[in-house]
């Protein structure tokens, strides 16, 4: 049953992804809603600057004061978190030949969910002509009982350069933290040119800790992230990224002008300072100060 944006979902219907739900229906309570719809252009001197903000709920961008080039916004969930039944929007688009970098303020962090509720995150990005847009959320951690649907949707033109990362935590082992039940469902959709070149999938249903602990599907690890380079210039990364890449991490060239890298680590540490200089390569330049905190 689709629900739409802001709305609660009925706790009382079958959870569609794990047996987390409850024959007994529970009372609807006030959910986090948010969205955001940002656009950059590109002025005279090469300048990209803001072309159209709407915001709603808790869901905001910043755009502090960065060194880099372009223009760097900066999202940030009010809410502290996603737990069922909240829902985060964002909808960007970097005009022709301007360039977009979009990063968080912290890491989002999905919490345990309500029997029936599921959390969403969708993020919609367009490039035009000759644009540039850098993705740069950092990492997403997931807590027992969390349950998520996400869902990356990007739409480039040929000639566009795209640099996207999904970075994954599933529990903190320094805390203790064992996922014993969750539902993750995680999507993301490249188009260039009107022509899908990369779809990933990710389903993670029931013990994680247990699924992960096999020699083929986690060995254990429990961050990783997903790496994306489209451009034109992609083939001529793939060497030095590769030499930034420890072991089980890899990188490939999928296809012309598409780089793909798989980030696999024991725990969040670890994970970023394999990932740190993997973005600084790609991006070009330093990353947005968030990074570095």
């Amino acid at each position: 049953m689709a629900v739409p944006f802001g709305q609660p979902e009925e706790s009382a219907i079958a959870h569609p992804d794990t047996d987390l739900a409850r024959a007994a229906p529970l009372p609807l309570r006030p959910r986090a809603a948010g969205e955001v719809r940002l656009s950059s252009k590109r002025t005279g001197g090469a300048v990209s600057t803001l072309d159209g903000l709407r915001q709603a709920g808790c869901f905001r961008a910043l755009f502090p004061d960065h060194d880099g080039p372009g223009l760097t916004a900066m999202l940030l969930n009010t809410a502290g978190g996603v737990t069922g039944g909240d829902r985060l929007r964002l909808t960007a688009r970097a005009g022709a030949r301007s360039r977009l970098s979009l990063t968080t303020q912290a890491a989002e962090r999905i919490y345990a969910a309500s029997s029936g509720e599921t959390g969403r995150i969708t993020n919609s990005l367009s490039l035009d002509s000759g644009a540039r847009l850098d993705w740069l959320p950092q990492e997403t951690i997931l807590f027992d009982q969390g349950v998520l649907r996400r869902a990356l949707t990007v739409d480039m033109e040929p000639d566009a350069t795209l640099l996207a990362v999904e970075p994954l935590i599933l529990g903190r082992p320094a805390h203790g933290e064992l996922l014993r039940q969750v539902a993750l469902r995680d999507q993301i959709r490249v188009s260039r040119g009107g022509e899908l070149i990369q779809a990933d999938a990710l389903r993670l249903v029931g013990d994680a800790t247990a699924i992960l602990s096999g020699p083929a599907t986690g060995n254990g690890l429990g961050a990783f992230a997903a790496l994306i380079y489209a451009a034109p210039d992609a083939d001529a990364f793939l060497d030095p990224l590769r030499a930034l890449l420890p072991a089980p991490s890899a990188a490939s060239l999928i296809r012309d002008g598409l780089l793909l890298a798989r980030l696999a680590a024991p725990d969040a540490f670890t994970l970023r300072r394999i990932l740190i200089p993997a973005l600084t390569l790609l991006h070009g330049h330093a990353l947005p100060r968030s990074w570095t905190l």
